[in-house]
């Protein structure tokens, strides 16, 4: 088992993931809002939208607008997604504003040949022979380094589960390729858009990448939260070292392709800050700007998320411990006291008057 990493890279999929399932007339301005909002959080990489057919992903039909007018934040990459070299092309006019060069030189295989079609409208073997592309743009650029992925690597909703002799068998004949073209391999990337991953697996899996392929030194997870187990497949690719994790805001998202729809929400990126921090990984992100940014993002898709944190808000410790008098707490809108204040709770009912402290307590616990 690998250690515990001493740091994270979050990569916000909100503008992309999270609105792609929303909405298709939100306006402009307000996904300006949503990306300048998120910019401020603290996070690594955020994905700004999909340049893709706006006949398929009509959410999406403003993305040029969108990447003309955004301020980029100091220290923040913005990339965004791309499904084939029509898209490549139109991307590359915005760099280095959108830096794509961590997708630019990176093979992939969706192991699923059904979800591959749907939602990349691509064949196996079309997929596969692209990958000398990658290559050749990777050697023209002057890159050193090369990067895999595998797509429905635990399973597909359409096809059942899928061994993990097939994600290993992916992974070597990218590998090998690379490595005939005289690269080194060091980043793996799995893709879970059907939500297939489990804990169990997930933790074989990266176990045997990381002793079969010791130059691959980063993991990247990119896991849908279809049926409520990412954020504990997330924990356990954390235990194998894995560095970069893919989030939304509120655990928005979705898939029109994989049959799940807005079920299909990535980890909530506060939760997902929430437990790295508790567990004393540095995650480089402020929890109070995270949860502000997903209440402008509810605000903007006109409905409540799904995470945790915003709602209830981090532990609190020192000054922002909780009343001993607090009265009922019933409602969401009571439980944001944490960032709204007593107003929201004035009207109810304090179950007690006093406190008193118990001596018995104190000595069992050791407090003065």
């Amino acid at each position: 088992m690998a250690d515990l990493p001493k740091s994270v890279t979050i990569f916000d999929e909100t503008m992309r993931e999270g609105l792609q399932i929303e909405d298709k007339d939100i306006p402009v301005a307000q996904k300006l809002r949503l990306l300048d909002a998120l910019g401020e959080t603290g996070v690594q990489l955020i994905n700004i939208g999909s340049f893709g057919s706006p006949k398929w992903c009509p959410q999406m039909a403003n993305i040029d607008e969108v990447a003309e007018s955004f301020i980029p934040k100091p220290g923040v990459i913005y990339t965004a997604s791309t499904f084939n070299p029509r898209g490549l092309e139109r991307v590359q006019k915005y760099y280095p504003k959108i830096n794509n060069s961590n997708v630019r030189y990176r093979t992939r295989w969706d192991l699923s040949d059904t979800f591959l079609k749907r939602n990349f409208n691509v064949t196996t073997e079309q997929e596969i022979a692209r990958w000398p592309d990658a290559i050749k743009r990777a050697k023209e650029e002057g890159e050193t380094i090369g990067r895999v992925q595998v797509g429905s690597p635990w399973g597909c909703n359409f096809e059942g589960d899928i061994p993990q002799e097939r994600v290993m068998r992916a992974l070597q004949m990218q590998i090998d390729l690379w490595h005939e073209n005289g690269f080194k391999v060091t980043t793996a990337t799995f893709a879970d858009a059907t939500g297939w991953n489990m804990p169990h697996r997930v933790r074989r899996t990266l176990e045997a990448v990381r002793e079969k392929w010791p130059e691959i030194t980063e993991i990247e997870c990119h896991f849908h939260n279809t049926r409520g187990v990412a954020m504990a497949s997330y924990y356990e690719a954390l235990q194998v070292g894995a560095q970069i994790f893919s989030t939304c805001l509120g655990g928005m998202g979705g898939c029109p392709y994989c049959g799940n729809g807005r079920a299909a929400g990535l980890p909530p990126t506060e939760d997902f800050v929430n437990l790295c921090e508790e567990m004393g990984i540095e995650t480089g992100l402020k929890l109070d700007k995270l949860i502000e940014a997903v209440a402008i993002a509810e605000e903007i898709v006109g409905h409540p998320l799904w995470g945790h944190v915003s709602k209830a808000g981090p532990l609190p410790r020192g000054e922002k411990i909780y009343p001993k008098d607090l009265p009922f707490i019933e409602t969401l809108e009571e439980a944001a006291h944490f960032r709204k204040g007593p107003s929201v709770y004035a009207h109810q009912t304090a179950p007690w008057k006093e406190y008193p402290d118990s001596p018995i307590a104190k000595a069992l616990t050791g407090r003065s």
